[in-house]
């Protein structure tokens, strides 16, 4: 990261319309019984119970990484839950430092030649010095607001305390006695009234009793206006990096910095009074504190400070809004608009005794064990809940930590780490049924691609467009590295646009806009596809390879015990030039193009170079077989085109997906928290159900350690946040997606039904799953075979099904044997070149996977039932 590292028949949109809901589920939130819901993930029989999805806890948070994340996609607030103090941590997710500049290095075209032939002559270490000439600087930090601090007059000596984060509806809840008395907390971030409500209440009337303040880190006053409390602050100018050790790494400036705002008020039946800074609440029974936020930012091209909007304004109008409903009303408000999203998936991979579902969460954490099924089934829809509590649309796109921080030098600047870490953010989206909520980052692709073509053609002297390892609220896509101080191996990477644009891509696969596939997305992913084909040089044997070239974050040995980043032709950035290219093409030809851009693919394609295999039988990293620095690194790069690429498949290269098990082996089961969550995706596309679950199971281990550790220590706090450590929200969403590439597979020519699914889980169902060529797939299994397949498809065409064992199709439909290609172009196939490598090497043999496939046609509209 940064400097040292690293429904049932949903919708497409133009950038993305809501999915619809189903019928069964539309009555029961007008019903209201949101816990009948909840009900169908709880275990059937009598001496099994899973709980239902909850985070709960017997104590308050002792740290941020404890305290309960809420969020409507722009705002969000983190939930501690004391007794005598309630803290709730602020967020709005257009704070950044900084302002638009110029961070692209006009030395730097020049220098490219320089590399390029120094990494022909095999000079790597000197290529690595020169790259360094072509950085531009660090990107601007993501900010926390401030705190809301809520202070009882009735002292901590609370009795039976409960702490619960409700992922059904949202809504975070503290109840606790004092003598006879009840006092309860409920916490939502509301979406459609955009504003962060706090209901106290106590069932004796008059003893709820407290004040309220905010406060932030950053500079800022607090003053009364009329009955609100309103905190107005100002952003810094600049902030480095937190591994940047300097004398003022946080800067203000006149000129520089946007404005932003928070404004309280209070609705009560007690009595209000107000001084300098605080609100004072007495002889209460409840009260409802409504907080508004926002910030002067106007776009990622203007000057906030100068150009921006009014803050005041905005927060003025929200909470106005917001005061003409009740509680109950702005609750039910929130509840329905969260339960639209969060109930179009339901999943059930077993159960555990009642004993261990009734034990808070953290102790369950602690004491294990974590391969209980019911920790997955919760860590899956964590992640769902999540994305919808970060991303929705209009909002900005899910960042490092997605819409959480509490540091105004965080971690990697909590900004947009796009070698990975972004994309993986938004590998769930599609799948588990969150479509919407890519919006955010669909929209940021494209305001990247104006500032990426400027880079494109400044540093490389290239067409289409670029973006590097790091981006932020102003959309910077220069290498970051304060032009020279940063390392090749993280800053000297241009694939970010490419691989980005495999987003475009994937939402069009899974929703068949055609019309939003010709008007937005083929342009943006023809431009990042240029870019490759522009960074295109022959080698040695004729090939065309991306120079310079380096596989993020993880460098080789050179023969005198240097090391270096820089080369030709890494087996990623092959992978994502392979990928965008076929991206590319496979648009044209659903939308019947033939442009200059499809003309040069098909000539560049099959003179791309191949991938490489090793002696030790696996794929090539970099462009020259050297031993890699770390054997273990938590990057693997060089797998991308496993995933989340879809070029290395069992029936595409067998040879290929070899040699990517053996590489995946030799990396180990260790890693940081998005390691491990990328991991189980890839074991999940081998095909290893049993390695795939070993990693979720590490992956539920309990973390303390908030501090940087680049190995190993992997797992999640408390709250279930990922710890890289320290937080990190990408292994949360990579967690998210590995389930589902478990359970279900349409990368690779057919819709594949459990083709990952681990001995631990042998029984369970799922509903809502969504795959490529618009269809919508509910499973049931037991003993560890699928026993029933509901379809639904919105967009038609063959439905082809590939299973481990025989179906047949019920309800009507007529299957059939599937043969030859898949009709349905959504599943259109390519050609793999064959891996270069060394002769003789022992492949080890491939897993069994699923042998039958099955052909059903269907129509818009219409469902599907397969049972075995």
């Amino acid at each position: 990261m940064g400097r040292v590292t690293d429904s049932s028949r949903p919708s497409p949109a133009p950038t993305v319309v809501a999915p619809g809901r189903r019928t069964f589920l539309e009555t029961v939130l007008a019903a209201g019984a949101l816990p009948l819901l909840r009900g169908r993930l709880r275990a059937q029989g009598p001496e099994a119970a899973a709980p239902p999805l909850q985070l709960t806890y017997a104590r308050a948070a002792r740290q941020w990484v404890e305290a309960l994340p809420l969020g409507n996609g722009r705002m969000g607030a983190m939930v501690f839950g004391g007794i005598n103090a309630e803290r709730l941590q602020l967020n709005d997710d257009t704070l950044w430092s900084g302002g638009p500049s110029d961070w692209n290095n006009p030395g730097a075209r020049a220098v490219l030649p320089e590399i390029r032939a120094l990494v022909a002559a095999g000079r790597f270490a000197e290529a690595d010095a020169a790259a360094k000439r072509m950085m531009g600087p660090y990107t601007q930090s993501y900010l926390p607001l401030g705190d809301l601090h809520v202070m009882f007059d009735h002292g901590d000596l609370a009795r039976q305390y409960a702490r619960t984060l409700d992922l059904a509806t949202g809504e975070a809840t503290v109840r606790y006695r004092l003598g006879p008395a009840t006092f309860t907390r409920h916490v939502v971030a509301s979406h459609p009234d955009q504003v962060i409500a706090m209901q106290l209440a106590c069932d004796r009337p008059g003893l709820l009793r407290f004040s309220a303040r905010l406060s932030s880190p950053l500079r800022a006053a607090t003053r009364n206006e009329g009955d609100a409390l309103v905190l107005r602050g100002r952003a810094p100018a600049h902030v480095e990096p937190n591994y940047e050790d300097v004398a003022d790494p946080v800067r203000y400036a006149d000129d520089r910095g946007m404005h932003f705002e928070a404004r309280l008020v209070v609705v009560t039946d007690g009595r209000v009074e107000t001084s300098v800074g605080d609100l004072r609440v007495t002889d209460a029974s409840r009260a409802t504190l409504l907080v508004a936020m926002a910030t002067s930012f106007n776009g990622p091209e203007r000057l906030a400070v100068r150009d921006g909007r009014d803050p005041a304004a905005q927060t003025t109008a929200q909470i106005t809004a917001a005061r003409a409903h009740d509680w109950e009303t702005l609750r039910t408000r929130q509840r329905e608009d969260h339960a639209r999203l969060m109930s179009r998936v339901t999943i059930d991979l077993g159960t555990t005794t009642a004993a261990a579902a009734a034990r808070p969460l953290d102790v369950r954490l602690a004491d294990g064990p974590a391969d209980d099924p019911t920790l997955a089934t919760l860590l899956f829809q964590y992640g769902r809940y999540l994305l919808i509590a970060c991303s929705r649309p209009g909002t900005q796109a899910a960042n490092l930590q997605g819409l959480w921080n509490d540091q105004v030098r965080a971690p990697w600047s909590s900004n947009y780490t796009v070698n990975i870490n972004t994309e993986m953010n938004y590998w769930p989206a599609e799948p588990a049924n969150l479509a919407e909520c890519h919006a955010p980052l669909l929209a940021m692709v494209g305001e990247l691609a104006t500032p990426g073509a400027e880079t494109a053609r400044i540093n490389y002297g290239a067409g289409g467009w670029t973006t590097h390892h790091n981006t932020d609220l102003w959309r910077q896509t220069a290498p970051v590295g304060r032009f020279g101080e940063g390392d090749p191996v993280w800053a000297s990477w241009p694939m970010g646009g490419a691989w980005l644009a495999q987003h475009l891509w994937e939402h069009y696969a899974f929703g068949g806009d055609a019309d939003w596939l010709r008007r937005t997305a083929y342009p943006l992913m023809a431009g990042a596809a240029q870019f490759t084909l522009d960074l295109l040089v022959t080698d040695a044997d004729g090939f065309l390879v991306p120079s310079p070239s380096t596989s993020p974050e993880h460098k080789f040995q050179l023969p005198d015990g240097r090391l270096a980043a820089v080369s030709a032709g890494s087996a990623m950035d092959l992978g994502i030039t392979w990928d965008v290219c076929t991206n590319v093409r496979q648009a044209a030809q659903v939308l019947g193009i033939s442009d200059a851009i499809t003309a040069r693919i098909a000539q560049v394609l099959p003179r791309l170079r191949p991938y490489r295999i090793t002696g030790e039988g696996a794929l090539l990293e970099w462009g020259v077989d050297r031993p890699p620095q770390d054997p273990h690194h938590r990057h693997f790069s060089h797998l991308f085109a496993l995933h989340p690429g879809r070029q290395i498949t069992p029936s595409s290269s067998p040879a290929l997906f070899a040699a990517a098990r053996r590489s995946l082996d030799l990396r180990g089961d260790d890693g940081t928290g998005w390691s491990l969550a990328w991991k189980i995706n890839a074991w999940a596309r081998l095909r290893d159900g049993d390695r795939a679950h070993r990693l979720l199971v590490r992956l539920l281990r309990l973390v303390d350690e908030t501090g940087v550790r680049m190995s190993g220590g992997g797992g999640v706090y408390a709250n279930l946040f990922d710890a890289h450590p320290p937080f990190q929200i990408d292994g949360n969403f990579g967690a998210t997606s590995g389930v589902c590439e478990m359970l279900v597979q349409s990368h690779d020519g057919a819709l594949d039904l459990l083709p990952a699914l681990p001995a631990a889980w042998p029984r369970g169902r799922v509903t809502g799953l969504r795959a490529r060529g618009g269809f919508e797939v509910d499973l049931a299994w037991e003993g560890g075979r699928l026993t029933t397949a509901h379809i639904r498809s919105r967009l038609g065409g063959v439905c082809r099904v590939r299973t481990a064992v025989p179906v047949t199709v019920a309800g009507g439909a007529s299957g059939r044997v599937a043969s030859g290609a898949n009709p349905n172009p959504f599943y259109a196939t390519h050609p793999v070149a064959e891996p270069l490598g060394t002769s003789g090497t022992t492949r080890p043999p491939l897993p069994s996977g699923p042998t039958h496939m099955t052909d059903v046609d269907t129509r818009p509209g219409t469902a599907v039932t397969l049972r075995t």
